[in-house]
């Protein structure tokens, strides 16, 4: 079995990877430099994932996003909410609303889809989860279902996606990362590229809500001290 990850480095597709890692014969990584604010760390991030556990890794530059809309990529202000605003849907509808890329991963996976039909790999490899579900569109099993349905009939070698963690919430995603010896101190979550995590964005907030819910300290923050 032959995978290509989506390895933005971020906490799910860090522990997507290491599950893909443990099941597959050979993988190659992409990450993709689409102008977002933590490009730079994320690529980084990306690459010590790659040469620690000796896998190919492509970067792939889309500058045009650059044009586009969304604070991700620049274009307006990041949105802070307290980490009590988490499961406030009205907040987080918002929150995501300024933050949307637009068609990102399907753009992402699409690209997936030619490299995994051209090499003849088997499977896309995602780091979709249910949490950020509840507010992007695609992320969700609907998403990866009809985007199958898609490779089915738009290509020759049938790539399949394949979201280990798309029914999990992000504590979850920290116990499982854990529990296989993801490498989570090179996981990158915050929506800047500072020195440091933001520690205000509701990336950071999440996840920091995930490190303690599991009772552990994150390996990241660890890491840097």
């Amino acid at each position: 079995m032959k995978s290509i990850i989506l390895l933005s480095s971020g906490l799910d597709s860090t522990v997507a990877f290491k599950e893909a890692y443990d099941k597959c014969d050979e993988v190659l990584c992409v990450t993709f430099d689409y102008e977002q604010r933590a490009r730079k760390k994320e690529i980084e991030f990306a690459k010590e994932i790659c040469k620690k556990f000796g896998v190919k890794h492509t970067i792939i530059d889309l500058p045009w996003y650059r044009m586009f809309r969304g604070a991700l990529t620049g274009k307006g202000e990041l949105p802070e909410i307290s980490g009590g605003d988490l499961d406030n849907m009205e907040v987080t509808q918002k929150t995501a609303e300024a933050v949307w890329v637009p068609a990102r991963n399907v753009v992402f996976l699409a690209i997936a889809a030619a490299l995994a039909e051209n090499y003849r790999y088997d499977l896309i490899v995602t780091g979709f989860d249910a949490e950020e579900a509840a507010t992007f569109p695609d992320n969700t099993p609907r998403f990866v279902e009809s985007f199958n349905g898609m490779l089915k009939s738009g290509t020759l070698t049938h790539p399949e996606i394949y979201a280990p963690l798309i029914s999990m919430s992000k504590t979850e995603i920290v116990k499982r990362g854990l529990e296989i010896g993801a490498p989570l101190e090179w996981s990158w979550s915050c929506y800047k590229g500072g020195e440091k995590p933001c520690g205000a964005c509701e990336s950071c907030l999440r996840r920091e809500r995930a490190f303690a819910a599991a009772g552990r300290g994150d390996p990241l923050l660890e890491r840097l001290k």
